[in-house]
């Protein structure tokens, strides 16, 4: 077998329009349609265009390929970047941050197909969306701390508002979920097998607009998905999940899965012990004050909240050494500093918001 040829920089976002509707297709497969700076600013060129034009009444968001609608930002380009002495890893976070703001802002509608993998900067894109739809291949999440980083994107804002601890969890341990918790969790809004995905873009070139665009979406999708699935695993856990990590910091956190039993959770909640204790420290410290904070703040305060934190992470949090663990030698030890979430302290996390 042989490996698929990069996707030439021009051709990495795909554009068309439609029956009135703009189509953008992330067209990286072969990386999981992973962020380059220039798809960023390919997305934010093509969204100014149609924000504006009276012919374009929504937009649909998609990754080529059926593995994922997009695995986050391309993190190796920004290792390179920083280890060179370049500037694209400050460049890229900012112009990221405001395509994401620009898309939780936008005037028309917002549609986003996140089959398979959405992570990450694919969430940054598909939660500033309107209509958020899942297939039994979707694969959520923001694994930010198993690379030493934190959720960013507007992380802080949309975790933040999860029902109970649920952002908190699934910031705090970077685990992926699939369609049925999305929907439970307020992660995605519809949906769909993705053996009906071609069904619904049948249905796309063909819907009648009235006056209000995103009606006649819903409509479609009503038609071919539904809201909610049954057996939700989170829903489960819930329980659980609101009294461990409603705790006062990531020690106690593993400290009470480890020494509380609830319900049928304990192997559950040792195997979230376990796992915790793999994670960046620091990381899962500032990711736990990041939600925090973002509870309090409005959107625009939430991302201008990430960007100051990040301005400052790869001088002195751990993603350089999570990338090399895992992406450069690979040998998936890393040596976080501090090594273990108890030798973290308070002024260390404080440091990052100081000045904000």
């Amino acid at each position: 077998m042989t490996a698929q040829a990069p996707t030439p920089p021009a051709t990495q976002v795909l554009a068309s329009v439609r029956n009135r509707i703009g189509h953008l297709t992330l067209n990286r497969p072969e990386g999981l349609n992973a962020l380059t700076l220039e798809m960023v600013r390919s997305l934010q060129r093509q969204l100014d265009a149609w924000r504006h034009d009276n012919q374009v009444l929504a937009v649909v968001l998609r990754g080529e390929g059926p593995k994922g609608f997009c695995a986050g930002g391309d993190i190796r380009s920004l290792y390179d970047s920083y280890k060179a002495g370049s500037t694209l890893h400050k460049v890229f976070f900012e112009e990221e941050y405001a395509l994401d703001l620009c898309l939780h802002r936008y005037p028309k509608p917002l549609m986003v197909l996140m089959d398979g993998f959405t992570l990450g900067g694919g969430m940054g894109l598909a939660q500033a969306c309107d209509l958020r739809v899942v297939t039994e291949r979707s694969r959520l999440g923001m694994p930010e701390v198993g690379i030493g980083y934190f959720p960013d994107v507007g992380g802080s804002y949309f975790l933040s508002r999860l029902p109970g601890q649920l952002g908190v969890y699934l910031g705090v341990t970077g685990n992926q979920i699939q369609a049925a918790d999305a929907l439970y969790c307020g992660l995605a809004d519809w949906y769909l097998p993705s053996a009906a995905l071609a069904e619904l873009d049948a249905g796309l070139d063909r819907v009648q607009f009235g006056s209000y665009p995103l009606k006649d979406l819903q409509g479609l999708l009503a038609k071919l998905g539904q809201q909610r699935l049954e057996e939700a695993p989170l829903a489960a856990l819930r329980p659980a999940i609101d009294h461990y990590f409603a705790q006062a910091n990531v020690p106690a956190f593993i400290e009470q899965l480890r020494a509380v039993n609830l319900g049928d959770s304990h192997a559950w909640a040792l195997a979230t012990a376990d796992l915790l204790e793999t994670r960046s420290p620091l990381a899962m410290a500032v990711t736990l004050e990041l939600v925090r904070r973002g509870r309090e703040l409005t959107l625009e305060q939430c991302f201008a909240q990430e960007l100051h934190v990040d301005r400052q992470w790869f001088e002195h949090g751990d993603i350089i050494e999570g990338v090399r663990a895992l992406l450069i030698d690979k040998d998936k030890q890393p040596r976080w500093k501090p090594p273990t979430p108890a030798a973290v302290s308070d002024a260390q996390v404080a440091r990052f918001f100081e000045g904000l």
